[in-house]
């Protein structure tokens, strides 16, 4: 979400770079616990560390604050509670602890950066840079662009340049560091050289971030060069139904000239410093961690949307889904990233187990964003994995019909509306749509193994069905669901020795799969292992299949396969054999 589309060659090279920064702040950035214990045996710091362990930030704050009651002058209790403020957001709370605990004059770089982003909030940049010449900073890259923003607020703009230009000396970091002098010359009003620092960037080679694009296209909006910067949107979005790419070109259109809001102040600047750096850490860096910057991000700036919506997002990589929804909260209706955080919060509340407040959320969006297909797809994919397959599939035809037809869409989204078809047993239209998907990205594992198998479900096509799961095991042969559909393909047939490998792989990848343990016991069966196929039966009931097959299972269990295929009204085994 990050990051706009590119060649596949620009798109690795910026991974490679983003590889490059991220191993150079984590090399001198990451925070190390001040050094020594808690000395105390107290409940609260042992669930407080329990609590640490989950990630659950507000009960971590709730039992530090209960043991630092009983040990008021213990720095790690202190340091430890400043982080879970921060982890939630909770400056005002955080500021005081960090302030004793740098008052003791304690080694901490988490409170080295709490203290400069106190200051940087109150506009204090002669302390942040007092604090950095002492050696009391967060890391040298990220030190040297706060140095640069701090003297910026001072209005020392001719020094600050100096500034940049001295962290773009640095080994691997030139176009990230020109980056923040653009930014720190647009928001003083010069956007000709801003622009020209843009352009000598993606000149070099550098793929801007989103934010970098539209950062470069409100400066040439800045400079009456509107017809630029649609073409720089065209380049880097194309055919985008992003609402607020669109609403951006749709100004430029129109003559109008956008502000530049990116970054306005020197506070601003050194928010969009922990936002960026959070972005490097991404790639590399524990989600926890990377929270602290875009938290701080936040703080100093409560209308960065892009930060509010990256913090939820890590949040509910930490599985803490409730402070995530918070987080997807703050973004207001009139913003143009509105939908990505409904979109977000529904998915928080899937995750949580609240499937109806979900459904409810995207259905409500799809008719206030009626033209946006990711909407649609997303309350189709939510309405399926509920199995209500009839309102998922009348989800992904508004999709389909929105990206201009089947051949015009995404193949993800005729896969879905493909197994929600099949499984109401619309098979023609099934096929259709699997097939499909299936040209439009003709290595994709998934699509072959859905299709081969529902092939062999149908008993049609066996030939194609081993073919399509043959070529789907090559490129994933690890997958416990391929290589069990290829076990089964082989049984259809009346390979049944063959099978015998394969399905017991697939029960290796999966073993607590239902459906696999109930292929293998067929498997078994058929070649004559009867009390292996009756282990297996049974090990298949254990993992709660649903009730029509364990019925079907039970049914086995007391007749044997064979009398179950002939009460189908099924080919007996022996008579399956479709090739050989």
């Amino acid at each position: 979400m990050q990051y706009v589309k590119s060649t596949i060659g620009a798109g690795r090279t910026r991974m490679r770079q983003m590889k490059y920064l991220a191993t150079i702040l984590l090399s001198v950035t990451l925070i190390a616990p001040i050094s020594g214990t808690a000395e105390t045996g107290s409940g609260a710091y042992l669930a407080a560390r329990q609590a640490d362990l989950a990630r659950d930030y507000r009960a971590s704050e709730q039992y530090y604050t209960r043991a630092l009651r009983q040990d008021p002058n213990n720095p790690l209790l202190m340091e430890y509670l400043v982080m879970a403020h921060m982890s939630l957001g909770q400056f005002a709370e955080a500021s005081p602890v960090a302030e004793r605990l740098d008052a003791q004059d304690v080694d901490s770089q988490l409170v080295n950066m709490m203290q400069i982003a106190s200051s940087a909030h109150q506009g204090e940049y002669a302390s942040i840079l007092q604090r950095i010449d002492q050696g009391r900073g967060i890391g040298t890259l990220i030190d040297s662009l706060l140095r640069a923003w701090a003297i910026t607020g001072q209005g020392k703009m001719s020094r600050a340049l100096e500034a940049f230009d001295v962290v773009a000396e640095k080994q691997g970091v030139k176009a990230f560091a020109r980056y923040h002098k653009a930014l720190a010359l647009a928001s003083a009003g010069d956007f000709e050289s801003a622009a020209g620092i843009f352009d000598q960037t993606v000149q070099g080679g550098i793929r801007l971030t989103r934010r970098g694009i539209i950062a470069q296209i409100q400066v040439l909006s800045q400079l009456d060069l509107g017809d630029q910067a649609i073409a720089v949107l065209d380049l880097n979005f194309g055919a985008s139904l992003d609402p607020e790419i669109s609403n951006l070109r749709q100004r430029l259109s129109v003559g109008e000239t956008l502000e530049f809001s990116i970054v306005r102040t020197p506070r601003e600047g050194l928010a969009e410093v922990f936002y960026s750096i959070a972005n490097i850490l991404s790639a590399d860096a524990e989600p926890d961690y990377t929270l602290l910057y875009t938290r701080i991000a936040e703080y100093l700036r409560p209308n960065h949307l892009d930060a509010v919506l990256f913090s939820a997002n890590l949040l509910e990589q930490l599985e803490q889904f409730e402070l995530a929804s918070q987080n997807y909260t703050k973004i207001p209706p009139s913003a143009p990233s509105f939908h990505n955080a409904e979109l977000g919060r529904a998915d928080t509340l899937r995750l949580s187990g609240n499937f109806d407040a979900a459904i409810e959320v995207l259905e409500k969006l799809a008719r206030t964003h009626t033209g946006l297909p990711i909407v649609h797809s997303t309350l189709g994919d939510t309405l399926r994995r509920e199995e209500m397959f009839a309102g998922a599939i009348e989800a992904y035809d508004r999709a389909v019909a929105l990206h201009g037809g089947a051949e015009l869409s995404p193949w993800f989204i005729l896969y879905a509306r493909g197994i929600s078809h099949e499984r109401l047993g619309h098979w023609q239209e099934s096929e259709a749509d699997l097939r499909t998907a299936l040209m439009l990205n003709p290595d994709q594992p998934q699509v072959m193994n859905y299709l081969g198998y529902s092939l062999v479900e149908k008993q049609v096509k066996l030939q194609e069905a081993l073919s399509l799961i043959q070529r789907a095991m090559a490129l994933r042969p690890e997958s416990g669901y391929i290589v069990d559909s290829l076990g089964w393909v082989l049984f259809r047939l009346g390979h049944y020795t063959k099978a015998v490998p394969h399905m017991e792989r697939a029960t290796e990848l999966m073993p607590v799969d239902p459906i696999v343990n109930d292929h293998l016991g067929d498997v078994y069966w058929s070649v004559g292992r009867r009390l292996e196929a009756e282990f297996q039966w049974n090990r298949a009931l254990s993992f709660e299949p649903e009730e029509k097959e364990a019925t079907r299972i039970r049914r086995k269990l007391e007749l044997g396969l064979d009398q179950v295929l002939s009460e189908e009204g099924a080919a007996p085994l022996e008579l399956v054999k479709d090739g050989g």
